[in-house]
C-alpha cells in the first residue's frame, strides 16, 4: 500500500493518512463570523477523505484580518458556528484544525476578486495597520504603526484568548501562522523588523514574539496538537533563511510544537521565487533531516504519484494541499484509486466507487 495512506501519530492525534487540507482564505465572513459557506466548504473535504482539515487564517483581533471578509476568533460569539463546523468534520472521519493569525502590515485589504488595494485607515472598509517597524509592504501602501511593548504583550494575550476559544469550539489542531509575510513573520525577518529593543536585532530577539505566543498558547491547550507554519526563506537577500528556520524549528520542538508546516516567501514584494512542482519541499526535508520535528510540505503538489513519493522517500511527514482540493474536494478518494489503494468511501457515495 502507498505510504501516502498510512496512518501517523502526531502528539495525541492519529491521522488516518498523510493528506491534509491547507488553510485557504474564503473572504466570505461578516464581522469574523463563520456561516454556511464555511460549513460546506470545510465539511466537503472531510467527506472527501482528508486526514485533517485546517481552517483558513482566523484573526485573533479585528485589526489582524487581511480583509473585512476574514474569519475571526476574538469574540465568544464566534464559537457557536465554528463548533457546528468542527462537529461535522469529526462526524465524517477527519480532524478539524484552525490557523490563528494576525497579518500585521498586510491587513486592511480588499477581497481579491474585487481588487488588491489596501484601504486607508479612514476608509469605512479599512483600519490602521500595525507592524514591528513602520515599513509598508508595497510602495503606495499605508505606513503601519510600529507596535509598542504594551501592544505586543496584548497581542500575545489575544493569541492565548483565541486559542481558548478554539479549544472550546472543538478544534484538535491549533496552527500558528508565522509565514507569508504576516505579523509573526514580520518580527522574524530582519527585512521587516528594524527594532532595537527586546523584540528586534538578534535572532533571539526577533523570534521572541513567536516564542512568547507559543508559551501563552500552550497554557490553553489540553489534548490538542500545536503546529506552526513558517516561511522557510524570504527569497530575498539579507532576509529570513533556511538556517534560521532550522534553528527556530529546534527551539519550537523543545517548547512543545509538534509539527512545522513549511512554506516560504510572502514577506517582501521584491522576492524572487524559483517556482516549480513541489518547489518548497527541499526546505521541509532539510528541517526534517536536521531537527527532531515532524514536518509538512505544501506548494504545487498536484498528482498522486508526487504526493506518494514525498512520503515514501521520507521527505516530509504530511502533504498539505490547497488549490487541488478546491478543484477536487474528494482528492484523497481519487488519489487512492489512482495508487490502487482501497480506502473506505462515505456510505452515501459508495455507489460511485
Amino acid at each position: 500500500m502507498s505510504q501516502l495512506f498510512s496512518s501517523i501519530s502526531i502528539g495525541n492525534l492519529q491521522l488516518k493518512n498523510r493528506l491534509v487540507v491547507s488553510p485557504m482564505c474564503q473572504y466570505s465572513s461578516i464581522n469574523g463570523f463563520a456561516n454556511n459557506w464555511h460549513l460546506v466548504h470545510l465539511g466537503q473535504f472531510a467527506i472527501g477523505g482528508a486526514a485533517a482539515v485546517i481552517q483558513e487564517a482566523t484573526a485573533v483581533c479585528p485589526e489582524g484580518r487581511i480583509s473585512d471578509g476574514d474569519l475571526g476568533l476574538w469574540d465568544d460569539r464566534h464559537i457557536e458556528k465554528l463548533k457546528e463546523i468542527t462537529e461535522f468534520i469529526k462526524e465524517n472521519g477527519s480532524i478539524p484544525g484552525i490557523q490563528l493569525a494576525h497579518v500585521g502590515r498586510k491587513a486592511s485589504g480588499n477581497k481579491p476578486w474585487i481588487g488588491r488595494n489596501q484601504f486607508s485607515p479612514s476608509d469605512p472598509q479599512g483600519w490602521q495597520t500595525f507592524a514591528p517597524s513602520a515599513i509598508a509592504f508595497h510602495t503606495g501602501d499605508y505606513i503601519p504603526q510600529e507596535l509598542n511593548i504594551v501592544a505586543i504583550e496584548r497581542l500575545i494575550e489575544q493569541f492565548g484568548e483565541a486559542t481558548k476559544r478554539a479549544v472550546e469550539a472543538g478544534y484538535e489542531i491549533i496552527e500558528l501562522h508565522a509565514a507569508h509575510g504576516y505579523l509573526i513573520h514580520q518580527f522574524l525577518s530582519p527585512l521587516s523588523n528594524l527594532r532595537t529593543d527586546a523584540f528586534g536585532g538578534t535572532f533571539e530577539n526577533r523570534i521572541r514574539f513567536l516564542v512568547e505566543i507559543v508559551k501563552r498558547v500552550k497554557q490553553e491547550i489540553t489534548s490538542q496538537s500545536l503546529w506552526v507554519r513558517i516561511s522557510a526563506t524570504d527569497w530575498a537577500d539579507g532576509g529570513w533563511d533556511l538556517q534560521q528556520s532550522i534553528a527556530l524549528s529546534e527551539l519550537l520542538y523543545e517548547l512543545g510544537v509538534e509539527l512545522i508546516d513549511v512554506s516560504s516567501g510572502g514577506l517582501v514584494s521584491y522576492q524572487k521565487i524559483d517556482v516549480g512542482p513541489a518547489y518548497q519541499l527541499p526546505f521541509a526535508t532539510a528541517i526534517k533531516e536536521n531537527t527532531k520535528n515532524k514536518v509538512a510540505t505544501v506548494g504545487l503538489i498536484k498528482t498522486a504519484t508526487q504526493a506518494s513519493d514525498i512520503i515514501t522517500q521520507q521527505q516530509a511527514d504530511l502533504v498539505l494541499v490547497a488549490r487541488s482540493f478546491l478543484d477536487d474536494p474528494h482528492l484523497p478518494l481519487h488519489f487512492a484509486k489512482e495508487l490502487s489503494v482501497d480506502i473506505p468511501w462515505p456510505k452515501q457515495y459508495e455507489r460511485a466507487k
